[in-house]
């Protein structure tokens, strides 16, 4: 497991949060794991929120655990160091997806041809990404003590957001094509 509290900064923490080794926001997107893991071939990859959907959730976990290679699921969890009030977990995952913060996906790397891999779970957002960004402490701390610095990182969290859910959408589209063996002709030619 690989956890990012909100004390520390790293390529996984969003743009825009405050952290300990970041009080001006992090101004750089975080990174896409899953595209990482997505990209070996034979990676089963999810990424799940428990509140934002629970039967993807569970869908999810299942298939991860019958996928004969290795699998990653990538996880939202609250964090109380993110600055949300912990009773609200489950509703703050949910918007967590709404806005596209962290939308919901599976990747099944079958080896059958016209099978389409990647499976988007979540709606397009309906919410803005500040929307649900200034619910969470790191985030509006920021917009308290440098307002202008904040509205710049969130338009461009946005950014992130619409950008990540074009791809992705045009991802969900692919239809797996597997390599043929040449044929005696074509190579004669």
């Amino acid at each position: 497991m690989y956890s990012n509290t909100g004390g520390q900064a790293s390529k996984a923490t969003p743009r825009g949060a405050v952290a300990k080794f970041a009080a001006a926001g992090k101004s750089t997107a975080k990174k896409d794991l899953g595209a990482f893991a997505r990209s070996y071939g034979n990676v089963y990859v999810a990424q799940i929120a428990l509140g934002g959907n629970e039967m993807q959730t569970v869908r999810a976990l299942v298939e991860a655990a019958a996928w004969p290679g290795p699998s990653l699921v990538i996880a939202y969890s609250t964090c109380i160091a993110h600055g949300i009030e912990m009773s609200t977990s489950m509703s703050h995952q949910k918007d967590a997806v709404i806005s596209g913060y962290w939308p919901l996906y599976r990747y099944h790397p079958s080896p059958e041809e016209g099978t389409q891999p990647f499976q988007l779970d979540s709606k397009r957002p309906t919410i803005k990404v500040t929307d649900f960004a200034m619910t969470e402490t790191r985030f509006s701390m920021l917009a308290r003590s440098q307002p202008e610095r904040a509205r710049h990182l969130m338009a461009m969290a946005q950014s992130d957001v619409d950008e990540r859910w074009r791809y992705y959408e045009q991802l969900a589209g692919v239809v797996r094509a597997l390599p043929h063996e040449a044929t005696e002709r074509s190579e004669e030619s």
